[in-house]
């Protein structure tokens, strides 16, 4: 039978994807940009891109376009081990600054970074907010921006909290310097030491090092790639251990990049509810989604007063400004006295940038015009990277793909060790996160967490081969 015109531009587009012309992520050329290129009409080029969409080769993005889409899966496998870890005393702080040191290098690939790249934020116009707002500072500043915090960048928060529905009056929000001075005083104002902590299992390494500050007890709680904390898990814990609080991230979770379902999240929160146990939400990637709608927080349900919401700019907009935010509910008055006593308030300069640029940006659409083209990069280089991560790896590896944020979790396999992988890679140039980082003690040993929010490029093509050549000597040895 012969091939039609439709079918042979498919083949064609479906060979320029498989050589890699076009990468996981990229956007196609338009439906009339390939009317010229190929002389077809508007409905053959139409039929070729539908074709292609109906095999999972590319996908459709109301108002945008056609995309390259992500390719084959390999979804990480469950954790074999659902058990609850206790830990009486939580010691990483020394592992975790010798890996985090070592990520500093400028020569180095920093695919083991917790922090985004810097030149996806809009740099020239934050420094203009931060001219203006020097300039017009006076001189009772300093103390008129004490805790609570700027009353203008307070309000401005408190407006996106409404505009996703939630009820955040800006009296409920204190302005912290960066997402971890909100967590950690969160935690101050709940527990005393000595307490029990439920937190996630992996967990971030901000929370393992918290706990290890403030001398708590860590119960680690089952936490699942694709579904988040296990609230059967956390129900058991809470029944067993005199828990003061749960930290947990709700929205593409670091390490693993999980977002909870809503029906997860509603049981989790009934659950603390009913032990009445404070609730720390982590929330700093809930910008970052790719999908059409924002994840919905756990700030959002009617426990909404026992639950301390953390976030910051650091992820999404102002890396180096350093400025966060806690909805603390009815710990407000608590978290300003601890504030106080500790760091006194956020940078009074950095407060009033955020407020005008957030200001001005509302009024022009910048900051939500910034956030579309953040994600919209973000997503292309995740799936960039996790393409060719399927690519060159061995087989046995199974990697994550988040529907947000910038990380994705490999289990490269029981029989290899991930904190070698880290040493010999770190020789070759290339940073990652070693699964050890995300927990007290050695179950995550065989993991990895790798930030994909790096330009996809001659230097991350080649990090990801030396990854892949030295997981494949692990395995082979």
């Amino acid at each position: 039978m012969t091939e039609s015109r439709y079918e042979t531009l498919a083949r064609t587009l479906r060979r320029q994807i498989d050589t890699q012309v076009w990468l996981p992520g990229d956007r196609l050329p338009s439906l009339r940009e390939s009317c010229k290129l190929s002389g077809l009409s508007l409905m053959t080029v139409l039929q070729a891109y539908q074709l292609l969409e109906s095999q999972g080769v590319i996908v459709a993005r109301p108002q945008s376009g056609y995309y390259v889409a992500a390719g084959l899966q390999r979804p990480v496998r469950r954790q074999p081990d659902e058990r609850l870890h206790a830990a009486e005393q939580v010691d990483v702080n020394d592992a975790i600054f010798d890996i985090l040191k070592a990520g500093q290098d400028p020569s180095v690939v920093p695919l083991g970074s917790a922090f985004p790249d810097p030149t996806l934020f809009p740099q020239p116009r934050l420094a203009r907010s931060l001219a203006s707002a020097v300039r017009r500072m006076s001189p009772h500043s300093a103390t008129a921006n004490l805790p609570p915090g700027n009353e203008e960048l307070r309000r401005s928060i408190a407006r996106r909290y409404a505009q996703n529905g939630i009820e955040v009056a800006p009296d409920e929000i204190v302005i912290t310097s960066g997402a971890m001075e909100s967590l950690g005083l969160s935690l101050q104002a709940v527990t005393e030491p000595g307490d029990w902590v439920a937190i996630e299992s992996p967990a971030f390494y901000g929370a393992l090092q918290a706990i290890e500050r403030r001398k708590l007890k860590a119960i680690a709680i089952p936490t699942d790639v694709r579904f988040g904390m296990d609230p059967d898990a956390l129900e058991k814990a809470l029944e067993t251990y005199p828990i003061k609080a749960c930290w947990l991230m709700s929205s593409f979770q670091n390490p693993l990049g999980c977002t909870m379902p809503s029906e997860n999240k509603a049981r989790l929160v009934d659950i603390l509810q009913r032990h009445q146990v404070a609730l720390i939400e982590d929330d700093v990637y809930s910008e970052l989604y790719f999908g059409s709608e924002r994840p919905v927080p756990l700030k959002a349900s009617a426990y909404r007063s026992e639950i301390l919401h953390c976030s910051s700019f650091s992820k999404c907009l102002a890396p180096g400004f350093r400025v966060g935010w806690v909805a603390a509910g009815k710990y407000v008055e608590r978290i300003e006295r601890l504030q106080l006593m500790s760091t006194l308030s956020a940078s009074v300069p950095v407060q009033l940038a955020l407020a005008d640029f957030l200001q001005k940006g509302g009024q022009q659409g910048g900051y939500d015009t910034h956030l579309r083209r953040l994600r919209r990069v973000l997503e292309q280089r995740q799936m960039a990277m996790h393409h060719a991560i399927i690519k060159e790896f061995p087989a046995q590896v199974s990697v994550s793909q988040p529907q947000g944020g910038y990380f994705l979790w490999l289990d490269l396999g029981d029989n290899v060790d991930a904190a070698r992988v880290y040493q010999h890679a770190l020789a070759k140039g290339v940073s990652v996160a070693p699964g050890t980082m995300f927990s007290a003690d050695e179950r995550f040993r065989h993991c990895l967490r790798i930030n994909t929010s790096f330009e996809w490029g001659p230097h991350t093509a080649r990090a990801i081969s030396v990854l892949a050549a030295l997981v494949g000597e692990e395995i082979r040895g």
